[in-house]
């Protein structure tokens, strides 16, 4: 699954059709532009966010959905009196102009439009522009503060979201069990992992940090939840004490007694609505209190700065020790690796033998038989993401999700695209393979082997100890580069513990990250090529970065990417004239090993495709 990344703006905004009168678009702004009148502010600002900055929200979170139709997983939408538009990043400048009036919102690239531009050509000296201070982090109004005062205009943290008092139907927030996670599947408890943070707020001065991220509390207290689709999150926060403690703010209905006793003493479960309160206590304490600005609230900022605190801003302390997975975790996400590839074979052995024997398959029909070979292993919890199973055109869309009017038949001559994932007790995974339909024209395999280059490029990798993903990314391009080729996505990003399958704070991508690689981190090795209207591309494995022990003469502690997924590579795709013997042997070796791993799991037909599949490439 993609991480974003900058790119060119599809050509698109001149073919905007005129808002529709009535639409229920045009009347959800209008109502929202009537109530920020009754507020006296002129403009406001809904991101794709919830109170708890992360990328999976619940449905009554998903204001931007309800008030602009655009459904990707990244993006905000700016009001004013007279102008709106939608900012998206590079996974969604096609899809955006299939969800949304660009009559009503004008479509911006984030990167190359970015919100300051248009503020800047629409906002007036003395208006006043909304925001609610749940929804942005501080980073972020910070920089908005200088945008917005540059023009002469005022920044306003709204008490109560405007937006929320006219969407007449907005669903309640979630209230699902919250479950412990257990031990044979976390490896540390969470007693020490909580006492190892607390000595390090100790050591820094600082009396507590606030929690705000609800994949790091999951991490933290070793618990798992359903709070959002796809990813076994608990929505709440806490504050993490210097000798351990925890209190943990959450609704008392998600929590049983299974649960308190799993959490022990050290850990008091408090009322959302006591956060407030607590913050407050630090702050008449004059206590030093460590916030991530990058991934908390502004509100969070505010009331600690209003009640006396001492501010210290830093990184969430979760972040670097949950992203470095224990041996315990490593373990158990080969093991879900090796089950999720046993489904995988079967299920390309079933289109394989669906396309060749030309009976209809459409793309929701081809993501539904995929999650039901998954769900036969009894160990699924849920998909880690909804399926991206585009066939043709609609896999030139980087994170397209089929729907019931965009579905459409796989057809002879194309490629299909499916990049799909699955949440196990044990680990989180995430695969894209490219399959042929019929065969293939040369250009398709060209630009395929050119892709898979530069997969192979980045998973043969050694580098030194103190490498970022960023100083990799062009291995993974190069290729590409040569033919005048490149994708506008990210290569890789960081995946949880059966927990989110984007996770930080380490990435792989052009976008500068000084957070270096380190072992035990997971990310994904996915680059790609992307022919609009035609077809897209993309290889995803995902890797553990792991110690490269040392050879004869070398001065430098080495790292280096071990292969997690297991899943053929369609061979029928795969120009070998294009690649070196190196290139050649790491092919070769890794379908032996998905062969060996996965053959014995399998049955007749099905184990004679994978035979087929993973035969060298000079059979």
């Amino acid at each position: 699954m993609t991480p974003s990344e900058p790119a060119a703006l599809a050509e698109k905004d001149a073919k905007r059709s005129a808002p529709a009168a009535g639409s229920p678009a045009a009347e959800r702004l209008a109502a929202l532009r009537a109530e920020l009148a009754r507020r006296g502010v002129e403009g406001f600002l809904v991101p794709r966010a919830d109170e708890h900055q992360g990328e999976y929200v619940p449905a009554s979170a998903l204001r931007l959905a309800w008030l602009t139709g655009f459904n990707g997983s990244a993006g905000m939408a700016a009001v004013l009196p007279e102008a709106a538009a939608i900012f998206i990043d590079g996974r969604y400048t096609l899809q955006v102009h299939t969800e949304v009036d660009t009559g009503l919102f004008t479509a911006r690239h984030v990167t190359e439009e970015p919100l300051s531009g248009w503020l800047t050509e629409t906002l007036k000296p003395g208006q006043r522009l909304g925001f609610d201070p749940w929804l942005h982090t501080e980073a972020q109004i910070r920089r908005l503060e200088k945008t917005v005062g540059a023009l002469g205009a005022e920044l306003v943290a709204l008490a109560g979201n405007p937006l929320d008092a006219v969407w007449r139907d907005q669903p309640a927030p979630p209230q699902a069990a919250i479950l412990p996670h257990d031990l044979r599947y976390a490896g540390v408890e969470s007693a020490e992992k909580r006492e190892s943070l607390g000595k390090g707020l100790a050591d820094k001065g600082v009396a507590a940090a606030v929690i705000t991220l609800p994949d790091s509390i999951a991490w933290l207290l070793n618990v798992r939840g359903g709070d959002v689709e796809r990813s076994p999150l608990p929505l709440s926060f806490a504050l993490l004490h210097a000798d351990g403690g925890v209190e943990w703010f959450v609704d008392g209905a998600k929590v049983g007694d299974a649960l308190v006793r799993h959490l022990g003493n050290a850990v008091s479960i408090e009322a959302p609505e006591r956060l407030a309160e607590a913050l407050d206590r630090l702050g008449a304490q004059g206590a030093k209190v460590l916030a991530d600005p990058a991934t908390a609230a502004r509100w969070v900022f505010e009331r600690l700065r209003a009640a006396g605190a001492e501010v210290v801003a830093g990184a969430d302390p979760c972040l670097l020790p949950k992203a470095c997975k224990n041996e315990t975790e490593l373990a158990g996400t080969r093991t879900a690796h090796r089950r999720d590839g046993v489904a995988l074979a079967r299920f390309l052995h079933w289109l394989d033998g669906e396309a060749e024997a030309g009976r209809p398959l459409t793309e929701m029909a081809v993501a539904g038989r995929l999650a039901a070979l998954r769900g036969e292993n009894g160990e699924l919890r849920d998909l880690s993401f909804d399926t991206i199973a585009g066939s043709g055109p609609n896999g030139a869309i980087v994170h397209y999700r089929v729907s019931e009017e965009s579905d459409r038949a796989l057809q002879a001559g194309e490629l299909f695209l499916c990049d799909s994932g699955a949440q196990y007790p044990d680990g989180t995974t995430d695969v894209t393979r490219t399959v042929a339909i019929g065969t293939p024209s040369a250009e398709m395999c060209e630009r395929f082997t050119l892709v898979l280059k530069g997969h192979i490029a980045l998973a043969m990798a050694r580098f030194p100890k103190g490498t970022s993903g960023s100083q990799l990314d062009s291995l993974a391009r190069y290729a590409l580069w040569q033919h005048g080729l490149d994708y506008d996505h990210g290569t890789g990003h960081g995946v949880g513990s059966y927990l989110n399958v984007h996770e930080g704070p380490q990435r792989i991508s052009k976008v500068p990250n000084s957070v270096a690689l380190e072992p035990g981190m997971i990310v994904s090795n996915e680059p790609g090529y992307y022919k609009t209207d035609a077809y897209g591309i993309r290889i995803e494995n995902l890797v553990a970065v792991v110690e490269s022990p040392r050879g004869p003469g070398e001065e430098r502690d080495m790292l280096a990417f071990e292969t997690l997924t297991l899943a053929p590579i369609d061979r029928r795709l795969i120009q070998p004239e294009l690649l070196n013997a190196d290139e050649i042997a790491w092919i070769d070796a890794y379908h032996k090993r998905v062969r060996e791993t996965l053959a014995s799991q399998l049955e007749g037909a099905a184990q004679d495709w994978l035979e087929a599949a993973t035969a060298p490439l000079g059979a």
